[in-house]
């Protein structure tokens, strides 16, 4: 079922979105400074591409520059983002068909709020060891 999912969000949402995170991470990765932001846009991007079956966990190793990191995420991009997917999940649950694709909008929003010190894996290993 993931994989049918997955396929439908590919042609409705998925690559359009993927190619807008990989448009802003290479934005991103122009400054030194931004390359971390560059480096979770890529991260996000690959997980819009192929949500179902993935879910996102917080890092324990994550300290304050990935605070700090988030804080001004939040506030550049952040924000935006996470409008754009509630716009768009809204808009994907209107049909009923939508409603599995709307969910799955709304499932990225925490990641393309807060991405740093968040790792994306299976969603039948989410407390996994790495």
């Amino acid at each position: 079922m993931r994989t049918v999912l997955n396929v439908i969000w590919l042609v409705f949402s998925g690559f359009w979105l993927f190619l807008a995170y990989m448009a802003a991470g290479l934005l991103l990765c122009i400054t030194i400074i931004g390359i971390p932001f560059g480096v979770a846009a890529f991260r996000i991007g690959v997980y819009a591409l192929w949500p179902f079956g993935y879910t996102t966990v917080e890092r324990r190793d994550a300290g304050a520059p990935s605070c700090v990191g988030n804080v001004l995420w939040l506030v550049l991009a952040g924000w935006w983002l996470a409008l754009g997917h509630i716009v768009t999940g809204i808009a994907l649950c209107l049909t009923l068909i939508g409603i599995p694709l709307g969910i799955a909008n709304f499932k990225l929003i925490s990641v393309s709020l807060l991405p740093l010190g968040r790792d994306i894996v299976r969603t039948d290993e989410p407390f996994a060891v790495r």
